[in-house]
């Protein structure tokens, strides 16, 4: 694959409004001067926000070493503890007493609970937390592992594993126990810290039982530590399991902290793939919390008085970087939820912001399509007004979906911050800035100052306006992956081994792009999803982005399976709208009559290359418990009729069983 074809188009443009501008951070005049301060001298600009952003116990007087590259250093010879920077220094200002964390669980049959933890109180519970586990024997380098819900505990944990400079690792809830056994094996963990169990739909997940399977394979772990979130009866090995309670009763509420160099490992987070060996991708400690702490800020607009609620878990790099680690740094307020967004009802996450006053929403395309796929009359039935930012993450979000939440959420006066970013880079890298940027609905815009996102073909020459090629970064970047744990050798090959610029290796994400006449950057899919169609080489991005963009369709997922003719035959799977066959401007109901109108609106919009061959409409796509959409699941239903694949991380197995179900019925 040479380079790609590239046929959505998107013209319409949003500037900031004068009102916001007027008090953001930074305005278009600001943005401009950053991008020339940082191209001046790149390493000279990151050594500047290193120091204003970070406290440094010993200051760095090395910024940039690539002479291992692709093993690159950053701040080498400087030491910090990230967990002074984010609690301690805090507590000597009015943040003192401020609300740090705002957690609601989801509601049970006792109804809902919530509990805020000050600065003060947070950093009370981490160093009680960590030294409970120094008790246990965990010391600076231990791998810690953390299989814990989205509660308050999985933050404190974190937290206190960074506070003795172990090295800490999260697993998703969502994953089984052989997933567990594989991530705990691969890091060598001493420890494993979890909870008797959580809820999900007001279903108990069993995550103290899923740990006992996976432990026993894995002889290294000497200390579980349990959380009693469920209070269900869970079964307590004798002189290996504590409960959580019990371990930090009478522990001291002062801890100091461990000052460790600016490269050392702060965590490991395994990709979530469930084939092959899993890949553990570690980021450092002084260069990841600077670029998490120098986005936070921009992207974010963060202001004090800001709410911030991000619904990601901290199991994925979203919920390290933008929950556990960049609002702390900079003494904000995160408000955190536990449960599903459709639990008890529908209106849950609007509930939310609603009853906390959330100011900034940070979530992801897939959710934001359930959402649409759900109705208006949910997020209508609650006042949004405190609303002032909201934020995309995870995917490319297409056109539809991104002026839907523009409109009804943001109610035409929030602006979107798109954001592109990957768990190897550890921060944003590509986004607007929302007091500076005019944003195109699907584009994520353009590079933030420092950092060098470029497209180019295969033979490492640089795409023109409008011509689709290989997304890469071509210089190193602070939050950048160092390695990929215990395998170095698969880190190279991995992610330097396919693109060169001029000769040199540059970082290939594995994202397929392009950039429009203005510089914009359209992220059109993985590389991996892009389907050659009768020649033609097509984004499966692109052609969901047309499809949704009818009015009545809310969210779609296209891939292929083969054909003598074409080479690939284009399937799309198709949820449509609440109540879209009553709507005067949308009536469409899942019929064939329906699929060849959605054929005509797809070519309307980008071309007849890009007509899908099939159309199967569904109530619900498979997603995982992230909410990220199981593609691979649906191209074997396409190609055989059933998915023969492992799905332990699906979040509802009923989806998959009626595409098969149906499948077979229209055999």
């Amino acid at each position: 694959m040479k380079t790609l074809d590239t046929v959505l188009q998107e013209h319409r443009t949003f500037p900031p409004s004068q009102t916001f501008t007027e008090k953001a951070r930074i305005d278009a005049a600001g943005l401009s001067a950053l991008h020339a301060q940082a191209e001046r001298d790149p390493v000279a600009f990151w050594a500047e926000q290193a120091r204003e952003l970070l406290l440094w116990r010993t200051p760095f007087t090395q910024t940039l070493d690539e002479s291992r590259a692709p093993f690159v250093t950053w701040f080498a010879d400087g030491e910090l503890n990230l967990t002074e920077s984010c609690l301690d220094r805090h507590l000597a200002t009015h943040r003192r007493n401020k609300a740090a964390l705002i957690w609601e669980g989801e509601p049970t049959e006792r109804g809902v609970e919530s509990r805020v933890l000050t600065y003060f109180e947070l950093h009370r519970e981490v160093c009680r937390a960590a030294n409970a586990l120094r008790t246990l024997g965990v010391k600076t380098g231990d791998r810690v592992v953390i299989y814990m819900p989205m509660i308050p505990e999985l933050v404190i944990a974190v937290l206190a594993c960074a506070r003795l400079g172990a090295t800490h690792s999260v697993i998703f809830g969502g994953f089984s126990a052989e997933a567990i056994r594989d991530r705990v094996q691969d890091a060598g963990a001493t420890c494993v810290l979890t909870a008797d169990g959580g809820y999900r739909r007001g279903k108990v997940i069993p995550l103290k039982q899923n740990v006992d399977e996976a432990l026993h394979s894995c002889p290294g772990v000497k200390h579980v530590v349990v959380v009693s979130r469920v209070g269900c009866d869970v079964s307590m090995h004798a002189g290996r399991d504590h409960f959580w309670a019990d371990l930090l009763r009478g522990q001291s509420a002062h801890c100091p902290a461990v000052a460790v160099p600016a490269e050392h490992p702060l965590f490991i987070l395994y990709t979530s793939g469930t084939t092959g060996k899993p890949k553990g991708v570690v980021h450092s400690t002084g260069g990841y919390g600077t670029q998490v702490a120098y986005t936070t800020r921009h992207v974010f607009d963060l202001r004090d008085e800001d709410t911030y609620f991000c619904t990601a878990d901290v199991g994925w790099i979203t919920g390290h970087s933008y929950i556990a680690y960049g609002p702390l740094l900079h003494g904000a307020t995160v408000l955190i939820y536990e449960g599903a967004p459709d639990t008890p009802h529908r209106g849950r996450l609007w509930e939310i912001c609603e009853r906390w006053g959330a100011t900034i929403l940070y979530t992801a395309p897939t959710a934001i399509r359930s959402f649409m796929r759900w109705g208006d009359e949910w997020p209508k039935r609650h006042d949004l007004s405190s609303l002032r930012l909201l934020g995309t993450v995870g995917e490319p979000i297409n056109p539809a979906a991104w002026l839907w939440y523009h409109e009804t959420i943001g109610q035409g006066r929030c602006p979107i911050v798109d954001t592109w970013w990957q768990t190897e880079t550890g921060a944003i890298m590509v986004s607007p800035l929302p007091g500076a940027t005019a944003t195109k609905p699907g584009s994520c815009t353009q590079p933030l100052p420092g950092l060098s996102v470029e497209v180019i073909h295969k033979d490492g020459t640089r795409c023109q306006p409008g011509q689709g090629g290989f997304l890469v970064i071509s210089r190193p970047w602070p939050s950048q992956l160092r390695t990929v744990w215990g395998d170095p050798e698969r880190y190279r090959k991995t992610y330097f081994g396919d693109m060169f610029i001029d000769g040199k290796p540059v970082y290939f994400t594995g994202d397929g792009a392009r950039l429009d006449e203005d510089g914009y950057l359209w992220v059109v899919g993985r590389v991996d999803d892009v389907l050659n169609v009768a020649g033609h080489r097509i984004g499966t991005a692109e052609v969901e982005s047309a499809l949704v963009s009818h009015p009545a369709v809310a969210e779609a997922a296209v891939v292929g399976r083969p054909d003598e003719l074409k080479g690939q035959a284009l399937v799309a799977f198709v949820t449509l709208r609440a109540g879209s066959a009553q709507r005067s401007d949308a009536p469409l109901s899942a019929s064939e009559a329906a699929a060849e109108i959605l054929r005509k609106h797809v070519v309307k919009e980008i071309g007849a290359i890009a007509r899908p061959d099939e159309i199967r409409f569904t109530e619900a796509l498979p997603k995982t418990r992230s909410g990220k959409i199981m593609r691979r699941l649906l191209r074997e239903i396409a190609c055989s009729g059933r998915a023969r694949g492992d799905v332990t991380t699906l979040e509802d197995i009923a989806v998959l069983e009626r595409l098969s179900a149906q499948h077979s019925d229209e055999e």
